[in-house]
Parts: C-alpha cells; structure tokens; sequence
C-alpha cells in the first residue's frame, strides 16, 4: 500500500500532461486535439496527480 498513492499519483500526472498537450495541439490524432477544455482537465489531473504523489511521499516519512 506504500506504493499505490505515488504510482496512482504520477500516473495521473502523467495523464494531465498527456491532456493538456493534446488540449494545446501538441499531440494530435484524437477528439482532444485543440480542446480547451482538455487543456483545463489536463491541468486539473496535473495537479490533483502531483499533489498526491506528494502528500503520500510527506505521509510515508512522518509514519
């Protein structure tokens, strides 16, 4: 279980890169492509990935 958060976490990140890219334009071949709205989900998923990487890396220290 010390594991899953940071995986799940980085996992997610890299999905909100991936988005936001795909958002932007950057990475084509999908409904996604040139979307703000996935440049805002992929934003979201960022954020949301990398702040759980985080607080479950800070968590498995105090503990």
């Amino acid at each position: 279980m010390r594991y899953v958060l940071p995986v799940l976490g980085a996992l997610l990140a890299l999905l909100g890169v991936l988005w936001t890219l795909q958002g932007l334009g950057l990475v084509g071949g999908s409904f996604m492509t040139g979307s703000r709205v996935w440049v805002v989900i992929g934003l979201v998923a960022l954020a949301a990935g990398g702040a759980l990487v985080i607080r479950s890396l800070r968590a498995g220290r105090v503990g």
